[in-house]
């Protein structure tokens, strides 16, 4: 059943919470993305809630008939859910089955249901499986400090698979409150220019960089001013994956609250007593005050 247009619902966008109002989803018309996007748990429990329900009114069906399953003792409910449950599963231990014109009726109507169920519920665990997810753990929260004589916002992400993925691409923008040329006000999307979009084989850790110049977005932008328009900072990163050739996306959001001014990263990179390279991803996360250059 449709739910009324004037509801107000929460959405969700990055950090943000947004409302919305004059849409009426129906639960029943998106059935499949509800399925694949529902925490596992629930998505088990529900499928075990659809089988024992199919059961029940399968068993409530025969026991409309004249005892219409063989060895069936007494005829008790219990035993046609028994029975039921071995058609449904096409399992058919033979100890029962059915013996009536009406008890083979309700019993093709169900092997035909549970081998429909059983095609949808493996199709769908088919795909929750091999939908590709990005294991891209971000830093906690963005930098901006000076960096080789400039100003520059800084994010970092490690790729905690530690695989290689090929062809990586990154892309920033800042996601702001403005108003138009009515006096409205708007969220606009405004693509942050970054010094290296691309990593042809990203396998370990990542930084981005951002130039704040005098064409950038967020030049004479401060920690203050930066929150009085709501600013947030989305990054997307795409590539693919060299152990399933699948594309993987993911992304991240920084809201005003999570972008450390004058604050540079912590080294993750240090060298062992034998010369090697140590890359401490614990300090993935850290941050200290910027020193002036």
């Amino acid at each position: 059943m449709a739910k009324n247009k004037n509801a107000t619902r929460r959405v969700n966008v990055g950090s943000r919470t947004l409302l919305t109002r004059g849409l009426s989803p129906n639960f029943w018309n998106d059935l499949n993305h509800r399925a694949m996007t529902a925490p596992w748990p629930l998505f088990f429990l529900a499928a075990a809630v659809i089988f024992f329900g199919f059961n029940l009114i399968f068993a409530g069906l025969y026991a409309l008939g004249d005892r219409p399953i063989a060895n069936t003792p007494d005829g008790g409910l219990i035993w046609l859910i028994y029975f039921s449950i071995e058609t449904l599963a096409t399992v058919g231990y033979g100890d029962m089955h059915p013996q009536s014109h009406w008890g083979h009726a309700v019993a093709t109507v169900e092997i035909f249901t549970g081998l429909s169920f059983l095609a949808v519920y493996t199709g769908l665990i088919f795909a929750r499986f091999s939908r590709p997810t990005a294991r891209f753990l971000f830093a906690k929260n963005a930098v901006i400090s000076p960096e080789k004589g400039k100003s520059m916002l800084m994010i970092r992400l490690a790729n905690e698979r530690q695989n290689t993925i090929s062809g990586a691409t990154a892309r920033l923008w800042l996601l702001r409150t403005e108003n138009d040329s009515f006096g409205k006000e708007a969220r606009r999307f405004i693509e942050l220019k970054l010094v290296r979009t691309e990593n042809p084989v990203f396998a370990l850790s990542w930084t981005l960089y951002h130039a704040i110049d005098q064409e950038s977005p967020l030049h004479d932008l401060t920690h203050e001013s930066f929150s009085d328009v709501d600013g947030s900072i989305i990054l997307t990163v795409t590539g693919v994956d060299d152990s399933s050739g699948m594309n993987l996306h993911a992304r991240h959001t920084y809201s005003a609250s999570q972008i450390k001014w004058q604050h540079r990263f912590a080294d993750i990179l240090e060298r062992t007593a034998d010369g090697q390279v140590l890359i401490d991803y614990s300090k993935l996360h850290d941050v200290q005050p910027a020193k002036s250059n």
